[in-house]
């Protein structure tokens, strides 16, 4: 079985979003199957997925603190700034998280770990609405 669809994610401030339920309300499909493989792409080079701590919300605050002293805006070296000053830092905080996951589904459900969830890291100030691509197979 093969199934592909858009997800459309709606418009979120900055930062680091457990997006995990939104993705499997959005996929009734995962429920046929037995075992199988799902793939996430986030069609966007300033926003990112990843896999971490679903539980404690301080994680996601955390995340954002670090990514922004790691890699900080308005560096007088950036030459990509006509889109303004969280642009460039945005899209270097995508490559470095990634816009692709690869989660395995068994019995009807992502196998995650107990402390898992799928964050969606939003890194402009306005990104707007996020669309990613599930492409779903198994049996």
């Amino acid at each position: 079985m093969w199934h592909q669809q858009t997800i459309r994610l709606k418009s979120r401030p900055r930062g680091f979003h457990l997006i995990t339920d939104e993705i499997e309300q959005a996929l009734p499909e995962l429920r046929q199957v037995k075992t199988g493989l799902l793939h996430l792409l986030l069609q966007h080079t300033s926003a990112s997925l990843t896999l971490n701590e679903n539980a404690d919300p301080t994680v996601r605050s955390d995340f954002e603190a670090f990514f922004n002293r790691s890699v900080p805006e308005d560096e007088p070296y950036y030459q990509h700034i006509y889109e303004g000053s969280d642009d460039l830092p945005a899209h270097f905080k995508s490559s470095i998280l990634g816009v692709s996951l690869m989660l395995p589904v068994t019995d009807g459900r992502l196998n995650l770990g107990t402390w898992q969830g799928i964050y969606l890291g939003e890194h402009r100030n306005h990104g707007g609405s996020r669309r990613i691509i599930a492409t779903l197979q198994g049996e």
